[in-house]
């Protein structure tokens, strides 16, 4: 089974520690330890405890949270446009692009015309950033594609999962509350204690076209999502979502 859990001192709110394990095994982020990064993820979502402000100038405390630096990337591999934004040399970032700090950005990956990261961003190797692609808060594994019109926040994205156009994460609940991950079939509820809180996709996760998954969401491995769907709660590993109340279990290798 793959049920929910906890990780980085509870600053991210994960689905399955072996998933993480995983993410963390991205070659954009293999030369951090692990100490560094919970302190990493513990520092981004303290911001969204305290109300996670738009602005930067409203942060004065953003300064002093840790950022990438020289002692963890070779700059023969990286480039290093400004403080905490490290891009592979060998990855490709258009002009109109904005890259936040921090982010770091792995080698052959494509990021788009207009696309938007924010910030808190780890982005893997031979990923797909499209075109008017904003990313906030979020880990991208390696080979994941979010390659059209994609809100990706306070989010985890695991090998080779992709995004279809349009399809979001949605990371505030309507009425402002704060977050509970709910896994229904098991019974299981994990109070997040902040108000942000995405989506955490498995490896080989499919998000169909124009899809909204809702704040808490958790999709397990190899599972899909049918197009214009609207997902709430955990979805199980080689499941077939087709929406609320019909969700199949694969069959074969599919």
């Amino acid at each position: 089974s793959w049920g929910v859990g906890q990780y980085a001192d509870q600053a991210m709110y994960v689905a399955d520690r072996s998933i993480i394990s995983g993410i963390m095994r991205s070659s954009a982020v293999k030369d951090y330890s692990d100490s560094d990064l919970e302190t990493l993820l513990s520092s981004y979502m303290e911001e969204s405890r305290s109300g996670d402000a738009a602005e930067p100038a409203a942060q004065p405390a953003r300064a002093a949270r840790p950022v990438p630096g020289g002692d963890f990337f070779s700059k023969d591999e990286y480039d290093n446009p400004k403080e905490g934004v490290w891009i592979h040399k060998e990855a490709s970032v258009m002009p109109s692009a904005y890259i936040g700090s921090p982010c770091i950005i792995g080698k052959g990956t494509e990021v788009r015309h207009c696309a938007f990261v924010r910030g808190s961003a780890l982005i893997g190797e031979n990923c797909v950033v499209g075109n008017s692609v904003e990313l906030k808060n979020v880990i991208i594994s390696d080979n994941v594609q979010v390659p059209h019109y994609n809100y990706v926040g306070d989010s985890i994205l695991g090998y080779r999962s992709h995004m279809g156009a349009g399809s979001i994460t949605s990371n505030v609940k309507s009425d402002k509350t704060l977050v509970v991950i709910k896994d229904k079939e098991n019974g299981e509820e994990i109070e997040t204690g902040i108000k942000k809180v995405g989506a955490f996709l498995g490896d080989y996760v499919e998000v169909g076209c124009n899809s909204v998954l809702c704040p808490g969401s958790v999709i397990g491995p190899h599972s899909n999502i049918y197009p214009l769907s609207r997902v709430r709660g955990v979805v199980k590993a080689n499941s077939i979502f087709k929406k609320e109340g019909d969700i199949v279990e694969k069959k074969g290798n599919i």
